[in-house]
């Protein structure tokens, strides 16, 4: 159920990009809403060659592995609202975020999941994140289309259907 509204909460926008676009989404909605950012990278790269790319990708989703990630300096302690960003893997959360769902207790947590994609498959985003994060609040994902253009409107959009108030200065503040 969506809530009215989360103005008062602490966000963290955590991402992981394969290609740069998620990432960027990120960026744009730290922008917007003045919360704090986290990039996660997979401690071992995934192939450049796509066929490669693909191959692992659909071997880690079919056997629900979690790869290991790189450290990263922030921890969803302290924030009640998460905006997670993923390409939009086969239909579902790419292995990286995934993974980094899996090892964090987000019990209580407001989730608002986004994704980036280039029209492939689409899945149930919603659903794959409140399988892995069974005691948090999974709101209404959005998906963007790689090449949309200026996703600022949408992601405007989005963020008032959840009621995440705009930043007043426009200011971003920290990323990890």
């Amino acid at each position: 159920m969506e809530r009215n509204s989360v103005c008062s909460d602490r966000t963290l926008i955590v991402s992981y990009s394969y290609s740069g676009h998620t990432h960027r989404l990120a960026q744009a909605l730290q922008a917007m809403t003045g919360g704090d950012r986290c990039e996660i990278y997979p401690w071992q790269p995934y192939p450049a060659a796509f066929p490669e790319l693909l191959r692992q990708v659909k071997r880690e989703i079919e056997t629900q592995h979690h790869p290991r990630l790189l450290p990263v300096r922030r921890t969803p302690r302290g924030y009640s609202v998460l905006l997670v960003g993923t390409p939009n893997w086969c239909g579902t959360i790419a292995p990286p975020l995934a993974s980094w769902l899996y090892r964090n207790d987000l019990s209580g947590k407001v989730i608002l999941p986004f994704c980036s994609h280039c029209g492939g498959v689409s899945g149930d985003l919603r659903r794959d994140i409140q399988a892995l994060c069974p005691r948090a609040d999974v709101l209404t994902p959005l998906s963007i289309l790689e090449d949309c253009g200026q996703p600022e409107p949408l992601l405007r959009q989005w963020l008032a259907q959840a009621g995440i108030p705009l930043a007043r200065t426009g200011a971003p503040a920290n990323e990890t």
